[in-house]
């Protein structure tokens, strides 16, 4: 077996993975591997945003995973996209910048112990890779604006990324095109008590406006082509090894008995199994379904669990592959009259081809559309303390992804509870790599979920009995007004809720001394005796400990900014 040697390695390009390798290389003394599954990002459908409806379902760019039947979801399997590409999910993706509300992070920090992860501490970070389309300033950064981060890093990481101009590479725009049936819609929202917004991103989403959107002048603007070319590409220091599988992380004791990770074994297809050796660290950039997969076949899991497999268990870390989070999307559809949406604009091959006339031209319009262009966040009932659901509203209807539109015009209210404390799991099938593992979301799952969904559906109906609507005579299609009691929209949200692609928590960090926790707060792999493993740390959406008040995206693209930091800083500690 062939064997290479990097200073760091890390796998998976998806969204962490692409801003680590940028951050990572600009040290030129530093040689740096980026591992990816999937091919390259050049697929046409990738960078055209109404494209998603291509890439999700496409083995071309998705993992094709399905969910396990779920009590929940009274006995239904789920279609789970997962970006498997260059730029991982920032691929195939809605494009939604949304960090949350600041209680989240918070919470992280109440749960590690580690005020590093408060608010105040991580908005620093968001607005280093932020290109924002209204300049920099106290919430938002953008290219060219100074960094307290960096001006803060007096060590050769800090100095290193300041002649690099690094930062800024994240683009944040308007969306660029408007709907009068969304326009309606806010309206309708504003008249039921929920206030308009002009930015989501300030720490507190309450209210309802158009989303911001990772585009740039009309194209999507995935991590692959923030972070990599033409930075990484470059760079003699940087590899790139595309449609290569990590198959397992290689495990050894340092001479004290320490576990460390020492590198990786991947598998190249017609190439055959090749090593590859990191002598500062591992970083496991996965995600939430890849990552606990991979833990779990290099015997880092729940011991119990892994010898029925057959795998010898190198540290049980009952942790792994535990407390999955997503957000569940409840959608309701309202016919309207006298009023254009996109099931009659696309209903005929004129309208088809004045919609793609009018990107060809312009950049704007249909083909430039987020999957949904229209949010709003609120409480599903009075009682609730803080704001905690969040809808995607759209200016169409059809019965299920991928299926055809109506042909009848009509919205999209999609809702989600933000905090579900429905718990699920990930893990592996069989010692195969091969083997997609199995995915148990548990939705719907406590009492508590449950209501939040009956009330949700309400908030939903008052929202669209509003006198901004009323010019469109609205008409619930689905699920219809014949579900009234909280069994009844429950037991409805079983049936037609559908997952919105927010995985999450499934290496989740804490404090050293929590068995639970997968990683310490600095996102190192814990040793089960009160230690780390050596050269391994874990840095995507499976590290959150609780699933953040929106969109998961750029959480991830933070949690990684401070990751990068901390392996430089560690590197430059060691000998």
């Amino acid at each position: 077996m062939s064997e290479a040697s990097f200073d760091y390695i890390i796998v998976g390009a998806g969204t962490a993975g692409c801003l680590l390798a940028n951050r990572l290389s600009a040290d030129a003394s530093k040689r740096v591997l980026l591992i990816e599954a999937g091919r390259k990002d050049d697929y046409h459908w990738i960078h055209i945003p109404v494209g998603y409806l291509y890439c999700i379902g496409n083995p071309r760019t998705d993992w094709l995973y399905n969910t396990a039947p779920d009590a929940g979801l009274n006995g239904r399997s789920l279609k789970y996209p997962r970006g498997k590409v260059l730029g991982g999910c920032s691929s195939i993706n809605g494009m939604i910048y949304m960090r949350g509300q600041a209680r989240d992070y918070n919470q992280w920090a109440d749960i590690t112990g580690d005020s590093r992860w408060r608010w105040d501490q991580c908005l620093p970070y968001f607005k280093l890779h932020e290109d924002h389309f209204g300049g920099a300033n106290a919430m938002h950064g953008a290219k060219g604006a100074k960094s307290e981060v960096l001006l803060a890093d007096k060590t050769v990481y800090g100095e290193t990324l300041r002649h690099h101009n690094a930062g800024g590479e994240w683009r944040i725009e308007k969306q660029r095109l408007r709907w009068d049936v969304l326009d309606a819609f806010a309206e309708a929202a504003v008249q039921a008590g929920i206030p308009a917004t002009p930015d989501f991103n300030q720490g507190d989403n309450e209210g309802v406006g158009y989303f911001e959107v990772n585009q740039k002048s009309g194209w999507r603007w995935n991590t692959a082509k923030a972070f990599l070319r033409p930075t990484c590409y470059a760079r003699p220091n940087f590899e790139l090894w595309s449609s290569a599988q990590v198959s397992k992380l290689l495990m050894t004791n340092d001479a004290d008995g320490q576990s460390r990770c020492s590198g990786v074994e991947v598998w190249t297809g017609a190439g055959g199994y090749v090593r590859a050796m990191a002598k500062h660290a591992v970083v496991l950039c996965a995600g939430s379904i890849g990552t606990p997969q991979i833990l779990q076949l290099s015997g880092l899991g729940p011991a119990t669990m892994l010898k029925e497999h057959g795998i010898d268990p190198v540290i049980d870390l009952p942790g792994v592959g535990a407390n999955l989070q997503d957000h569940l999307q409840i959608r309701s559809v309202f016919k309207v009259q006298g009023v254009q949406t996109l099931n009659t604009l696309a209903n005929s091959w004129w309208g088809k081809a004045k919609i793609g006339m009018e990107y060809v031209f312009k950049r704007s319009g249909p083909m430039s559309m987020a999957p949904s262009q229209l949010g709003a966040f609120t409480r599903s009932s009075p009682e609730q303390p803080f704001t905690n659901i969040e809808y995607h509203v759209q200016p169409l209807s059809l019965d299920a992804f991928g299926e055809p539109l109506h042909n009848f015009p009509a919205f999209t209210a999609s809702v989600c509870n933000l905090n579900p404390t429905s718990r699920g799991t990930v893990n592996i099938v069989s010692p195969k790599f091969s083997d997609a593992p199995k995915i148990a979301p548990n939705y719907l799952s406590t009492d508590a979920d449950r209501k939040v969904a009956a009330d949700s559906l309400r908030v939903t109906r008052r929202i669209a009995a509003q006198p901004a609507l009323a010019k469109y005579k609205p008409i619930e299609w689905k699920p219809g007004v014949q579900y009234q009691s909280d069994d009844d929209l429950a037991r409805l949200a079983g049936d037609i809720a559908t997952t919105i692609f927010h995985p999450v928590g499934t290496a989740r960090m804490g404090r050293i001394d929590d068995a639970q926790a997968v990683v310490d707060p600095e996102l190192r792999v814990r040793d089960g005796r009160g230690g780390v493993v050596r050269g391994l740390r874990v840095v995507d959406a499976s590290v959150m400990p609780t699933i953040t008040s929106g969109n998961t995206n750029s959480p991830t693209l933070m949690l990684a900014e401070k990751a990068a930091q901390w392996l430089a800083h560690e590197a430059l500690a060691s000998p």
